[in-house]
């Protein structure tokens, strides 16, 4: 088996990818990161430099990661600015670092993508350690897996990683017929208070549209795109991402892409942009031009649900953090990062620092869940 660096997609034959990548997690597909290539969401202008690595027997890959050279935290969800302040002060370098990722998305998946008609271990620990070779020969700080699934973060434990555990708000679908079946679930006030949010959406005149990659005009990813770079000014961020990246996914991921699409008077004042895959949606990004109450719920949130539920989808995950999600059904969920830190100073006071955060985290997800709007289970 060989393990070595590519770095463009362009190299490695889109149906090569996708047999390791599968169906179920959009953002590792290789129409995802090749548009984000062929759109500069990653390369030199955003500090985003592709080293995918490869595992190949003879011509065939068998394994692959989605690995990136940083010279910046943006784009990653798992922060730590702090780490690269400590390393400055101290007269050293952070950056650049490697991450394992996919690219300003904050969702949980397999960062080993191994061949499923070989055995996985043997090609899975050639992969880590081939990261692990390379980010001691670059001389990096440090290398970063974000967003692991618990198969791929056990074996990153087992490798000796530091791990840094997190918080999201995610929804599971319990098969509900439809969203007033998923309502009947709640409390009575929740139920209310959703109910209502959805009728004052109605009341203003808003009508919703919900509409997949195939079905979009160029108009309207005109707007929808407006509507996005808008969200990051006025936010002070950077939209890293052209309109021309998402009209390529409207054409090569036409399925996977799910646009919320909200009118007033004739004009779209607002949109909610998702990715699915087999099982999942996933919300991604959201803009408006003009405030209506309780918009952003129903376009983001229960516009998402609904969908799930028509779809058959088994979950919901409508991005990074937001207590407010919980009263709307999406309860607290852990995620993990795992961590390689060549200087062995502040190894250990990370080390330290993930011990202390990680029982802090575990309390702070144990009272969120007492805010749970689902009704309390009979007693028996």
């Amino acid at each position: 088996m060989r393990i070595s660096v590519v770095e463009s997609l362009e190299e490695i034959a889109a149906q090569d990818w996708n047999h390791l990548a599968g169906d179920r997690h959009p953002f590792l597909r290789h129409e995802f990161l090749i548009a984000l290539e062929r759109h500069e969401g990653v390369g030199p202008r955003f500090g985003w430099y592709p080293r995918y690595l490869t595992a190949t027997d003879g011509a065939r890959l068998v394994g692959a990661v989605p690995m990136y050279l940083k010279n910046n935290s943006y784009g990653e969800f798992v922060f730590d600015w702090a780490w690269a302040d400590a390393y400055q002060r101290a007269g050293l370098s952070y950056y650049p670092k490697l991450v394992v990722a996919a690219p300003y998305t904050p969702a949980t998946g397999p960062r080993l993508l191994l061949d499923p008609a070989r055995s996985a271990e043997p090609i899975a620990q050639a992969l880590m350690q081939g990261a692990q070779d390379y980010a001691q020969e670059l001389g990096v700080s440090s290398l970063h897996w974000l967003f692991p699934d618990p198969t791929d973060m056990a074996r990153l434990q087992q490798q000796g990683l530091l791990l840094r555990s997190g918080c999201q708000f995610h929804w599971e679908n319990r098969g509900y017929r439809d969203f007033d079946d998923f309502l009947s679930t709640f409390a009575a006030e929740k139920r209310k208070k959703i109910k209502r949010e959805r009728r004052r959406v109605q009341e203003q005149g808003v009508t919703i549209e919900v509409l997949h990659g195939d079905e979009l005009s160029a108009e309207q990813w005109a707007v929808y795109h407006a509507f996005y770079t808008d969200t990051f000014d006025r936010k002070g961020g950077m939209p890293t991402l052209s309109r021309g990246f998402f009209e390529e996914l409207g054409r090569t991921m036409p399925r996977n892409v799910v646009l919320v699409l909200a009118s007033h008077g004739g004009r779209y004042v607002a949109a909610a942009f998702n990715l699915r895959g087999a099982d999942t949606l996933y919300g991604r990004h959201w803009g408006a031009s003009e405030e209506f109450h309780s918009l952003h719920f129903e376009a983001c949130y229960y516009q998402g649900l609904d969908y799930c539920i028509r779809e058959g989808l088994r979950r919901f995950e409508p991005g990074a953090q937001g207590e407010h999600k919980i009263s709307r059904g999406f309860l607290p969920t852990p995620t993990w990062s795992a961590h390689w830190i060549a200087h062995p100073q502040f190894r250990r006071a990370i080390a330290d620092f993930l011990e202390r955060e990680r029982h802090g985290m575990d309390y702070y997800m144990k009272e969120l869940h007492e805010h749970s709007p689902y009704k309390a289970p009979a007693a028996t």
